[in-house]
């Protein structure tokens, strides 16, 4: 955590700006990620630096992405479509900000989300970068009982040099693999999410594999990958100049394999896939989102129903 603390210096504004919020609960127009019905952002922005990370595009209309906002009326908002609900909802955390940034360890608007959630029935799937979700590991065990939840932890190498130059703000990809250790020691249903696995940096298959040993080592129950990154406006730039910066050479090889594509597959993509399977398998993984979604769904199907009408 100390050396979490001196990146995070570098990485992250001194104070959170406030701002308001019109709702808090988006509707999903499928449920095909991860099951989930509805997205929730507590925050806007984000302090990990990421230099891949898509909601630096400009459709996300956050110009200040480095800058954390948190959402003065979330809570209030929240209970309030919450309560208006018939049935109980499979929400979305941490889609276009980490629910656990640096602010969130005294602010607590994700964990007094996670009680009103558990106060409504609702299942609850998150997205985080931070060992600080070990803090609420007992909510989500509270949560299962009653609901689907499942934790994910971005794991994009296990290298922790090239990790500091991909990822500057974020905890350790060690710390991360101990945060599914701790989660998946109190039962939670837990696993990985491999991605953005960027060509030619992160898509040597010793890399990946070490991600996938490390998971099943730490007690997960899946490994959902992603063998590239997508790029668009903004983001790409950002990403573009951060190559030239840190990987001499590498911005000329995604220029001219990718130039302007949204999506930029590796080319070890398919052999990469072939092999995640195998490993997976062998270390008794899921690694498919039907398969995931039905085990975090399972033992709830006979007594509830995940979606809410508006």
């Amino acid at each position: 955590m100390e050396e979490y603390a001196e990146r995070l210096e570098k990485a992250a504004p001194s104070t959170i700006k406030w701002i308001q919020a019109k709702r808090i609960l988006t509707r999903n127009r499928s449920t095909d990620w991860f099951g989930t019905d509805h997205t929730m952002n507590l925050y806007r922005g984000c302090p990990h630096g990421c230099i891949y990370c898509d909601s630096r595009s400009e459709c996300y209309q956050d110009d200040c992405f480095d800058q954390v906002k948190g959402k003065e009326n979330a809570l209030e908002l929240l209970r309030n479509e919450l309560r208006r609900k018939i049935r109980p909802a499979f929400i979305s955390m941490g889609s276009m900000s980490d629910p656990y940034n640096p602010y969130e360890k005294e602010l607590e608007l994700t964990k007094k989300a996670l009680m009103l959630i558990y106060s409504y029935e609702c299942g609850v799937a998150v997205c985080t970068k931070s060992d600080l979700i070990l803090r609420d590991r007992m909510l989500y065990g509270d949560i299962q009982k009653q609901a689907p939840v499942i934790c994910k932890l971005t794991v994009t190498t296990m290298d922790e040099s090239l990790a500091g130059k991909l990822e500057p703000g974020a905890p350790t990809p060690k710390a991360r693999m101990k945060a599914v250790e701790g989660l998946s020691a109190e039962g939670i249903f837990t696993g990985i999410l491999l991605m953005p696995v960027l060509p030619f940096l992160e898509d040597d298959p010793k890399q990946v594999m070490a991600v996938v040993d490390a998971a099943a080592e730490a007690g997960a129950k899946f490994v959902y990958a992603f063998f590239g990154v997508t790029c668009r406006d903004r983001q790409r730039a950002y990403l573009y100049q951060a190559l030239e910066q840190k990987f001499p050479g590498v911005r000329t090889q995604y220029e001219k394999r990718f130039g302007n594509q949204y999506q930029c597959l590796s080319p070890k993509a398919k052999e990469l896939w072939g092999m995640l399977r195998e490993r997976c398998e062998e270390k008794g993984l899921l690694c498919e989102m039907k398969h995931i979604v039905a085990a975090a769904k399972r033992p709830y199907l006979a007594t509830q129903l995940t979606i809410f009408d508006m």
